[in-house]
């Protein structure tokens, strides 16, 4: 498995499928140009089968950690390694960029998602109620 950060908007054209909406080229300008949003593709034999994207958060008395913001893996690849390599390919990019920590929100009942966070190193301190805000 190849796993690369995606720099183009071919490149991130490529993961499409994967996400879950049809991808709008000023959002994907947007992402690739700010400072700190990473987007992580995995492919096997040439072909994108997994992405995770990661967003570097700062605050003015603790630094920055990354934030996992999403993660998708093709379904004939799920359960195979890819999502657990990429999460630890987050990971280390963080520590790279002198992030102090990682965290992800996860749905309670996605028990696939929680144990591929687990696998990849990740601990679940059962502590996080989500709040949102809908501006739509």
């Amino acid at each position: 498995m190849d796993i690369r950060r995606a720099g183009s908007l071919p490149e991130v054209a490529a993961v499409e499928h994967l996400l879950d909406h049809p991808v709008r080229t000023e959002w994907a300008e947007r992402f690739l140009g700010t400072a700190g949003h990473h987007l992580l593709v995995a492919y096997l034999d040439g072909e994108p089968v997994g992405f995770v994207s990661g967003v570097e958060t700062v605050h003015p008395d603790k630094g920055a950690e990354m934030f996992l913001y999403e993660l998708g893996v093709a379904a004939p690849y799920r359960r195979r390694g890819v999502g657990r390599a990429l999460v630890r390919r987050l990971d280390a990019l963080g520590r790279e960029l002198g992030c102090y920590g990682m965290w992800v929100l996860v749905e309670s009942g996605n028990e696939a998602a929680l144990a591929t966070y687990r696998g990849a190193g990740g601990e679940d301190d059962g502590s996080c109620a989500v709040v949102t805000w809908d501006f739509g």
